[in-house]
């Protein structure tokens, strides 16, 4: 029970996970293994009532009939039940732990002893809240008042109509002990229950800060080039759009400069595309770190980069791109490898009142073409 115990108090989520519409063998083997444990606990439940019923028989209150019966019928039906998990006809129930088949069959039997053996009723209603609180914890409300209502009329059946004499046994120290232990035992099992609810809350929260934080580097990666860091072309439009909006509705200034690295195909065949890489992602951080927070950096496609440059005046902006060609001009790219160099070129526009994104990007890049016709290294304006 211990080791099951352990297992089950580190409890994880995610019994519906798919692909294509079909379960992946590795969550089956999960859902297996959670369905062995909740089995091997309900088991280690009933060995714990055959112990109560002992302490009865040792001190009279039953004969050894109802101990061999209880035992029989409760491990008989986690054996039915564990013949069910392990043949995998519940893999594809949405309640693969098949709990509300499995709680009828658990209530009707302590019901069936509480009439059978009435004398040591406080063992197997004891044992119905602990059906209750397992319960609890897998249903909705709907299905909670359900269950209450079913187990609320089997025992007023019991209590009011078959007239059954439940008492506590009290009669010698024995009984009293048993009677003792049995609400012992079922304080300790209830307050089992709630800790693995406990601790399954806390898994389920750690799943969740786990789930959002993968969904958030997903929505980063949808927007990031994976070799540069910076935006990739989708976002990088799309931010400039917004820019152009704003600009607009707020009648403020907004500038667009493409960049792009001189002779970048000469880099790739003469020292090779690792080190064309380098040289991609190094420029990138430096542009980073020579930037604004409000500026917005994209690849806008090779070895093309576009820089959106809000509230920012044409010749501000032309100063700024100047001051980022000297500043990657003034990179030690030796040391990627003997006798690089790395230059760039820039095409600075600044919105006018009629332009939309494609004019703008077309006289950005107008501009570029006349930098580079101009001999590279050099920053152009629209």
């Amino acid at each position: 029970m211990t080791a099951a115990a352990s297992s089950v108090l580190n409890p994880v989520n995610g019994d519906f996970e798919a692909v294509d519409g079909e379960l992946r063998s590795d969550m089956l083997a999960r859902r297996l293994k959670r369905r062995r444990q909740m089995l091997a606990l309900a088991a280690a439940s009933h060995a714990v009532n055959v112990v109560l019923l002992f302490v009865f028989l040792a001190a009279g209150t039953i004969d050894g009939t109802i101990v061999a019966a209880y035992a029989g019928c409760a491990f008989a039906s986690v054996l039915i039940f564990l013949a069910i998990s392990e043949s995998g006809l519940t893999d594809d129930w949405r309640d693969h732990f098949f709990a509300a088949p499995y709680t009828a069959v658990t209530y009707a039997l302590l019901l069936a002893f509480v009439y059978t053996a009435p004398n040591v009723a406080v063992v197997f209603l004891c044992a119905l809240f602990l059906v209750a609180n397992v319960i609890a914890l897998r249903t909705s409300p709907r299905e909670g008042v359900g269950a209450w209502t079913v187990m609320t009329g089997g025992l007023a059946l019991l209590y009011f109509f078959i007239d059954l004499p439940l008492t506590l046994p009290s009669s010698n120290s024995i009984e009293r002990f048993g009677t003792l232990l049995t609400f012992s035992m079922t304080i300790a099992r209830s307050m089992f229950i709630g800790i693995f609810s406990s601790s399954l809350r806390d898994a389920l929260f750690r799943r969740r800060v786990e789930l959002e934080a993968a969904y958030k580097r997903i929505e980063e990666l949808a927007e990031l080039d994976e070799l540069t860091g910076a935006f990739n072309r989708r976002c990088i439009m799309r931010l400039l759009d917004d820019e152009i909006i704003r600009a607009q509705r707020s009648n403020t200034p907004c500038t667009a400069a493409l960049i792009d690295l001189d002779w970048f195909k000469r880099i790739n065949d003469n020292f090779g595309h690792p080190t064309g890489d380098e040289v991609l992602r190094t420029f990138a951080i430096t542009i980073f770190a020579n930037i604004r927070s409000i500026d917005k950096f994209g690849r806008y496609g090779g070895e093309e980069f576009l820089l959106v440059l809000p509230d920012t005046p044409h010749d501000k902006a032309v100063q700024m791109l100047d001051r980022l060609r000297g500043i990657v001009e003034a990179l030690d790219w030796s040391a990627f490898s003997d006798g690089l160099t790395v230059t760039i070129s820039g095409g600075v526009a600044t919105l006018g009142p009629n332009d939309t994104p494609d004019t703008l990007l077309a006289r950005a890049d107008s501009a570029l073409y006349a930098a580079k016709e101009r001999g590279r290294n050099r920053i152009a304006s629209a």
